[in-house]
């Protein structure tokens, strides 16, 4: 039985990739952002074949990630650790302000930089896989994108220093760039564009949670380092 982290499991792409996860009868860690969300997590997942586990920790807050995982449990060897939560605003640079900015990069750079951080004695006994969920938008910036493709790009830049770092300890660290999924953070994507939001034109979350299980399931000594999945048509 595999252990795993997974922020972003409340929806999406995450809760796809915790259900698939969750089938095989491995161990998850869940982080939610404060007791009550955790709570919904392990209910909403308990009977998903597999153990649940919560983590308390807000991502918008990165700066008291070490504080709050020093008050609880913490897993004792991790064999992944998948980044799957996200916020994105949309807006041209003449109209975004510092707090978008901040918020922007702090929920999608620096948490997961820090997440990655005080996890990585867990992943280095464990030899384990870190899953960067990042986004086409980590390897383009279109009009309007911008605070949201910044972050994307600077995770990108985290997963290729953290790669060349970890590799003398036996730590896998992949990329994996959806297009348009049918997610909660697309249907509010399409609200800020002024745009009908229609689930059907665009990826399900479970064919991009089954493209992270690709990355996961390599056998040692391999890794995807870089793999973009798209919408057909």
């Amino acid at each position: 039985m595999a252990t795993h982290l997974i922020t972003g499991a409340g929806s999406g792409i995450g809760a796809a990739v915790a259900r698939e996860l969750l089938a095989r009868g491995d161990e998850l860690w869940l982080l939610a952002r404060d007791a009550g969300r955790a709570r919904q997590l392990a209910e909403r997942f308990g009977d998903g074949g597999g153990t649940v586990r919560t983590l308390v920790g807000d991502l918008a807050e990165p700066e008291r990630l070490s504080w709050a995982f020093g008050h609880q449990e913490l897993p004792g060897e991790l064999d992944s650790l998948v980044h799957s939560a996200g916020v994105c605003d949309l807006g041209e640079v003449g109209e975004l302000t510092p707090k978008v900015w901040q918020a922007t990069l702090a929920a999608n750079l620096v948490a997961p930089a820090e997440l990655t951080r005080l996890l990585l004695p867990q992943l280095r006994l464990a030899h384990g896989h870190v899953v960067f969920v990042n986004s086409g938008a980590g390897l383009r910036a279109n009009p309007q994108w911008s605070a949201y493709a910044a972050s994307k790009h600077g995770l990108k830049a985290l997963a290729d220093a953290l790669r060349g770092e970890e590799a003398g300890h036996g730590v896998r660290v992949s990329s994996v760039y959806p297009g348009r999924t049918a997610t909660p953070m697309q249907e509010k994507v399409h609200r800020q564009e002024g745009k009908a939001y229609r689930a059907e034109d665009w990826m399900a979350p479970e064919s991009v949670a089954r493209t992270v299980l690709t990355a996961l399931d390599l056998p040692p000594g391999t890794e995807v380092t870089d793999l973009s999945v798209r919408p057909t048509g």
